[in-house]
């Protein structure tokens, strides 16, 4: 009897370890011949699944041998079940043709609005599905856009848990804060991007254009180099399509404002494609004298060479006259802000002007070798003009208010050139199923600064006019406009590349590794200076500096279920330092630890998804001033410096993210944040230990929900509320060693909330948008350093009609 059980559990064990089993790959395409993206395929009556990437391939492998039935699905289109025979040991192929074409499935996408985990980012460069890939990410759809009505990025990516839009500097550039790091106008060193390349949002982008925002939270320097520890963001815009259509639209609302909007698409020939997305914004603002003009064009051409290649081809146009505004201003050099000024005065000069112009053009190839391999290569172009005159800072106003007005005039010209390429591939060694990413990318920013002299009268102006900010009727405004002479125009050259490699291995269906470094290098070169009084170029201070760094990421997945994923990573970044060290040689670039352990969930049959991270971010080797010099004696120069200081950013977040049925959805954040300065060098200058870093909230929050009535007599209304919490925070400054007896430069902020309440109605090709924004009219402000004291705005209403091709 044991011998003949000992036999049965022998066949059983053999049967189990030496089942015949095969791969599947293919490619998922719409009835009009497009690739279908994150389209789930599941062999029926097993756990074997996966999604399509964004040429449409897909892979199941360890697939037992015999007849199969793979099952196609995509949320809100019909089910489709295809047969394929497998063989042992063997790759078995087969097409999938949706019954649906590519404009139909765009539609079920705006309409069900997909939850955050059904999403794969381009931003990430790989072709990894957002629960395979070890990192938290938020991703904020044109339909939410659509249905906030939405005008700034800055409106969008609060959308994202623990983001927050901290700084409107001059109310003409946005800064955006996650973790405690914060990127700005010029992308943060690059963490801003449009379509994955380095974009600068001067003048603002416009929110018109955008398909999609994408943000990657915690560091991302293994795919983009020197870039913010705290996020970066990436805007996705529209493409061509081929099939004729189109809206034009009217925004309006308080101030003035109005906005048409014109998105026109179609085919031009059988392979080529256009779109074209036109604005023009007017809008007056609820601060006195500030007004915004602005004239944007983004025409794009796509092209498909064969079968499998494609070339997207893209332009920017923007032009936008903006009022510099300084909002309310501070006293006591800074120190104070001041109570009972009404949130519309205005302080600058009547007569300032910020105007900025700008072009761009980019291109992007992609070609699909087979259903293993993708090739991206995608490069673009970018110049930035911004021309401006007005008042100084006024980081100077008394204790009274007194102001003693100087001038400031700026010209500047910014052109960014930038390229990557990044070959995504799938291989197996032995059953271990490895999908790697290999790219490169480059960088040139050209930067040219025009400094000037201003006169009246041939006379220089030092101190233009004297204004009180208390009360404006103490004096007399000047408002003659002086003379501006352009007396050096200097250069400055960057140039930033990158080589990473990254490789994700299934060495289980359940336990994934992924492992990936990147070389970086920075060189920072000699600036040079044109003085035209002499007509000659002569070479800046400082010498050309030359960075390099690694940039290593590490990571774990587990997949209990394929519905839940649970990571946990380590991955650096690094931030470039000015200043020499106490031997009179170039600070290293600091290295910037991040620590973060998520967990991603899919529940009600994937309608619903909870994802959870909490994360350590410690940068170890902060730049701060040097206590002594290399002799042992006090060292009172702010440019020497020593890497000992350190700041410590812990926190968590939580993102909800639900399409319960076809007639609601909703969104639902939180986030907490304490980032502050953990170590000092001790001498003067250097941080306070244990002080908050300024413009970082402790806690955000943000809540969507949109109702659409479907078969009612009211069918067609859309009803929605939306909130965001921003924490309290620090303005200012913070403080240093030395600096503090002097008194606290920190303004402290108190957290705010506002609320919005929208209402819509649509009926066939018609659609109106109401919106009540701010409707508790909360009074609050975005700080950057102590000048720029901007007021949120107030309660207002914005409404849009528009009408589909």
């Amino acid at each position: 009897m044991n011998i003949q059980l000992t036999a049965i559990f022998f066949f059983l064990f053999c049967s189990a370890a030496c089942a015949q089993t095969g791969t599947i790959q293919g490619r998922v395409i719409t009835s009009d011949g497009q690739p279908a993206n994150s389209v789930t395929i599941t062999v029926k009556n097993t756990v074997k699944a996966t999604q399509s990437g964004t040429d449409g391939t897909f892979i199941l492998r360890k697939i037992n041998a015999g007849e199969q039935i793979l099952v196609v699905s995509f949320v809100g289109l019909k089910t489709q079940e295809t047969s394929i025979t497998v063989t042992a040991d063997q790759i078995s192929e087969v097409n999938v043709t949706l019954d649906e074409s590519m404009k139909k499935m765009d539609e079920v996408i705006i309409n069900s609005n997909r939850t955050l985990n059904h999403k794969t980012l381009s931003s990430a460069k790989s072709l990894l599905g957002n629960m395979d890939l070890p990192q938290t990410v938020g991703a904020v759809s044109n339909t939410v856009i659509r249905d906030q009505q939405a005008t700034r990025v800055g409106d969008i990516v609060r959308n994202v848990s623990g983001v927050s839009i901290t700084q409107t500097r001059l109310g003409v550039n946005e800064t955006y804060t996650a973790r405690g790091y914060s990127i700005g106008i010029n992308g943060g060193a690059g963490s801003i991007l449009k379509n994955g390349l380095v974009s600068n949002i001067a003048g603002m982008p416009e929110a018109a254009t955008l398909e999609s925002v994408e943000v990657m939270k915690g560091s991302s320097a293994m795919l983009y180099g020197n870039v913010s520890g705290g996020l970066i963001v990436n805007l996705v815009t529209k493409k061509p399509k081929f099939e004729y259509g189109g809206e034009v639209k009217m925004q309006v609302g308080s101030n003035s404002q109005y906005k048409p909007i014109v998105d026109l698409y179609g085919p031009i020939f059988k392979n080529l494609a256009f779109r074209m997305v036109g604005t023009y914004e007017n809008d007056r603002s609820f601060r006195d004298v500030v007004k915004t003009k602005r004239t944007y064009f983004n025409p794009s051409f796509l092209y498909n060479i064969g079968k499998k290649t494609t070339l997207l081809v893209q332009g920017d146009y923007l032009d936008a006259k903006l009022t510099p505004d300084f909002g309310i201003g501070t006293l006591d050099s800074g120190r104070v802000l001041p109570s009972n000024i009404p949130v519309s005065r205005f302080i600058n000069v009547l007569w300032a002007y910020n105007n900025v112009k700008q072009q761009s053009g980019a291109f992007n190839v992609n070609h699909t070798f087979n259903d293993s391999w993708q090739l991206a290569f995608s490069g673009s172009v970018q110049k930035t003009d911004v021309n401006s005159f007005g008042a100084g800072l006024p980081n100077v106003v008394s204790k009274t208010g007194d102001w003693n007005r100087t001038l400031a005039r700026a010209h500047s010209i910014e052109k960014d050139y930038t390229t990557q390429v990044n070959l995504n591939g799938k291989f197996t060694t032995g059953k271990i199923l490895h999908q790697v990413l290999v790219g490169t990318d480059f960088t040139r920013v050209e930067t040219q600064t025009d400094a000037f002299k201003i006169t009246s009268n041939g006379t220089v102006v030092t101190t233009y006019d004297k204004i009180n900010i208390l009360d404006p009727s103490l004096y007399t405004r000047r408002n003659d406009i002086p003379d501006a002479a352009v007396t050096t125009a200097t250069t400055a050259p960057s140039n930033r590349v990158g080589i990473y490699v990254q490789d994700f291995v299934n060495l289980t269906d359940k336990i994934k590794l992924l492992a990936g470094v990147r070389w970086s290098y920075q060189e920072t070169v000699q600036t040079s200076i044109f003085t035209t009084a002499t007509q000659a170029t002569t070479k800046g201070a400082a010498a050309t500096a030359n960075n390099q760094a690694f940039s290593p990421k590490l990571a774990i997945v587990y997949q209990p279920t394929k519905t839940t994923s649970v990571f946990g990573s380590y991955s650096n970044n690094f931030t470039i330092n000015t200043g020499t060290d106490i031997y009179s040689q170039l600070l290293k670039p600091s290295i910037v630890d991040q620590y973060e352990v998520g967990v991603k969930n899919n529940f009600l049959n994937d309608k619903l998804s909870v994802n959870f991270s909490i994360y350590k971010i410690i940068n170890s080797n902060l730049a701060q001033q040097a206590e002594f010099k290399a002799d042992g004696t006090l060292n009172s120069d702010a440019t020497v410096k020593e890497l000992k200081g350190q700041t410590t950013s812990d926190g968590l977040e939580l993102d909800v993210n639900g399409t319960i049925s076809k007639n609601i959805y909703f969104i639902a954040g939180y986030g907490y944040n304490n980032m502050r300065f953990t170590k000092t060098s001790g001498a003067k200058g250097s941080n306070i230990e244990g002080e908050q870093v300024v413009i970082n909230p402790h806690h955000t929050a943000n809540f969507t929900a949109f109702y659409t009535f479907k078969k009612t007599a009211v069918k067609g209304l859309k009803l929605g509320i939306t909130g965001f919490y921003t924490g309290d925070r620090l303005g200012g400054y913070n403080n240093t060693i030395g600096q503090v007896q002097l008194g606290s430069r920190l303004l402290p902020l108190q957290g705010f909330t506002t609320v919005d309440l929208s209402a819509g109605y649509s009926i066939k090709k018609l659609s109106l948008q109401c919106k009540l924004a701010n409707v508790f009219n909360k009074v609050n402000y975005l700080v950057h350093d102590n000048y720029s004291i901007t007021p949120i705005t107030p309660r207002q209403v914005v409404a849009t009609v528009g009408y589909k091709f």
